[in-house]
């Protein structure tokens, strides 16, 4: 357990890059199949502050998709995991060990089957709630402490195959409220960083009101 505060000191080579440090990280599955997926809800809301931020194309480092922009008047690394979702830790760990981080420098953005479509939850910490991401975190970095934006893909009553419902694309009739609860999970994002968790929880959790 002493490995966390060891890190998060950084080395004389790393402790100027953490500057740039936050790690606004979206959780997914990597591949066109599953683009359109609900459980990749965390990939489209990073996809959407790289558009905000007028973000480069990104590269390829440590097992995720990453590339540098600004959100919420931070300079900070957005990044997809390509380890696919039971995994994602790994590619996380490894940045943030590059960049000499601790692990409460990551903001994880995840769907929540809990939540009713267009529903947000912005937490500070806590635990993985039954997510495979969050789980493969939690586990891989040693610790809950660490803040998350949850948005809600539920609709309706869950069936009882649920790993085939979030990895379903979302119907066609949903795309423009879908579309609405990333801009909105983005903004949450943005007041997270720019104002703190509980200013971005005083105001996007909860049913958002048109």
């Amino acid at each position: 357990m002493d490995e966390v505060p060891e890190r998060g000191r950084g080395s004389s080579a790393t402790e100027g890059r953490r500057l740039n440090g936050r790690l606004v990280v979206g959780l997914g599955n990597p591949g066109e199949r599953y683009r359109r997926t609900r459980h990749n809800a965390g990939f489209m809301v990073v996809d959407a502050l790289a558009a905000r931020g007028r973000a480069g194309p990104g590269r390829e480092e440590a097992d995720a998709w990453v590339t540098e922009a600004r959100v919420g008047g931070e300079e900070v690394l957005l990044v997809k995991p390509l380890t696919f979702m039971n995994r994602s830790g790994v590619a996380v760990d490894a940045l943030l060990a590059a960049r000499g981080g601790p692990p409460g420098d990551v903001v994880a953005v995840v769907d929540d089957a809990a939540l009713e479509l267009g529903e947000l939850r912005v937490r500070e910490r806590g635990s993985h709630g039954g997510h495979n991401g969050l789980r493969s975190l939690i586990e891989v970095l040693g610790t809950e402490e660490f803040p998350r934006v949850r948005v809600g893909i539920r609709k309706g009553e869950l069936p009882e195959d649920l790993a085939e419902y979030v990895l379903s694309e979302f119907p066609e009739e949903d795309v423009l409220v879908v579309q609405e609860m990333v801009g909105l999970a983005a903004d949450a994002v943005e007041c997270l960083l720019r104002e703190g968790a509980a200013p971005a929880m005083n105001r996007f959790n909860g049913p958002q009101k048109g």
